[in-house]
This record gives structure tokens, sequence and C-alpha cells, in this order.
């Protein structure tokens, strides 16, 4: 128990207030990062569909495509079209969370002329089949940058929560009982203080 003085109880009454801004504040920045998850989650989603759906549509066209070409025309047509390609990471950050962020150096979308081969006796479904599968590389880079940004937030929104939570239901309730306690034996000393002033002063008054 606090030495239960005036001192003390102004103490415990600004620590409590700077209990309650903190809890603001981190109310503020949940609601925050919890925003910024729920707007990342729809590209997120979208890019899974849309790898699927592509997905299928590739493989379709490369069946076709193996048909007409061959396996031997398709792997010269690989080992022509093949590259480096580059990732971009940099750091970002929103409320104090840093994460990182990942992009593309060059498009993975490219012109067919750019490919490398040529493209002209090609059937279409190859030509299809190469886009499905270029567009499905720049979904999932595009995913990756989502799941490393989703994971982050997730976790920093969870650690945000339980920080809340015990300011909320541990630190400030101790804190208030504190006040409460120190409060009330102020008072009763008060209180009893002023009864022997009372006291004393009737005394006098009765021995005058």
């Amino acid at each position: 128990m606090i030495h239960p003085t005036r001192t003390n109880l102004l103490l415990i009454r600004e620590k409590a207030l700077s209990v309650n801004n903190s809890i603001r504040i981190l109310k503020a920045r949940k609601q925050a990062l919890t925003r910024e998850f729920l707007e990342t989650t729809r590209p997120f989603l979208r890019s899974r569909e849309e790898i699927r759906a592509r997905y299928g549509k590739a493989l379709a066209g490369l069946a076709l495509s193996l048909g007409h070409e061959g396996r031997e025309g398709i792997g010269s047509i690989v080992a022509a079209a093949a590259r480096d390609f580059r990732i971009d990471i940099t750091e970002k950050g929103i409320w104090g969370l840093k994460y990182m962020e990942i992009s593309s150096h060059d498009s993975p979308v490219r012109d067919p002329a750019g490919r490398g081969y040529d493209y002209l006796p090609t059937t279409t479904h190859l030509d299809d089949c190469i886009l499905q599968f270029e567009k499905i590389l720049e979904s999932m880079i595009e995913l990756a940058a989502f799941e490393g940004k989703l994971k982050r937030l997730g976790d920093e929104i969870l650690k945000t929560t339980r920080r809340v939570r015990v300011l909320e239901e541990r630190i400030l309730p101790g804190l208030t009982l504190q006040i409460r306690a120190i409060s009330e034996h102020i008072g009763e000393r008060e209180r009893e203080a002023f009864c022997r002033l009372k006291h004393f002063k009737g005394r006098r008054s009765s021995s005058g």
C-alpha cells in the first residue's frame, strides 16, 4: 500500500491520466492499422482469385501449344524467352510499423516482340499462354507484397489489442482503487482532525 498522502494521490492521478492517454493513442493506432489491414485485404483476395483463374487458362493454352509446337519447339522458345528478373524490396512504415514492400524492377508482362523469339510463326495459343504465365508472375509478386504487409499488420494489431487490454483491465483499475483508497483515507483523517478541533474549541468555550 502506497503511503496515503496528498503528494502520492497527485502522483497516482497523473499516472492514471497518462495511462488513459496511452489507451487513447493505442486505440487510434489500432483503428488506423485495422483500416489499412482491411484495405490491403481486398486486393490480396482479388490477386488470389486472378492467379487461380489465370493458371487454369494458362495450362489449357500450354496443352494446346504443345500439340501445335511440340516439346522441342516449346523448349527452344522457353530458352530464347528466358531473362534475368529483378525484384525490388523497400522498407515502408505506417504508424511506426515497419514492413517490407516487394515490387518488380521490370514489368513481368512483355510485348510479344520483346520476348526474344520469332512470334510470327507461332500460334495464338502459345502467345496467349505466355501472356497468362507472365500475368501470373505479376500477380504473385503483388501477392507476396500483400502477404508480408498483412502478416505485419495482423501481428501488430494483436499486439496493440493486448496492450490496450492490459492497461484497461489491469493497470487502470489498480490505479483507480489506489486513488479511491488514498482519497478515503485522507478524507477520514480530515474528518477526524475536524472533529478533534471542534471538540477542542467546545471545551475551551465551556471552560471560559
